[in-house]
């Protein structure tokens, strides 16, 4: 079964190589979607793949790379807009917004 969730991770995760370790860690399970910086210091991603991949996609961004301080990850199922969105390129990092 194919799963697409919208991942808010917020905690000190900007500045300590989250992104690249996330992609990292995404293009290992095979999925795809994007990460990238908010404004409001936290990071965000919409992740598709099979369901037990974006599960433990999910269960890494509580710990993070070294040097993360996760406080909270919030997540929910990824819209189709967002789905469509994260296919076809792989997992890659995004423009801040």
């Amino acid at each position: 079964m194919i799963a697409a969730l919208h991942l808010v991770i917020q905690g000190r995760v900007q500045g300590v190589g989250f992104r690249h370790a996330m992609c990292k860690q995404a293009t290992l399970l095979g999925l795809e979607g994007w990460v990238r910086n908010r404004g409001d210091g936290s990071v965000e991603a919409v992740v598709v793949g099979p369901a037990e991949h974006v599960d433990l996609l999910h269960a890494w961004c509580w710990r993070g790379p070294p040097g993360a301080r996760v406080a909270v990850v919030t997540r929910r199922a990824a819209t189709a807009a967002e789905e469509d969105d994260a296919l076809g390129g792989g997992f890659a990092q995004r423009p801040n917004l």
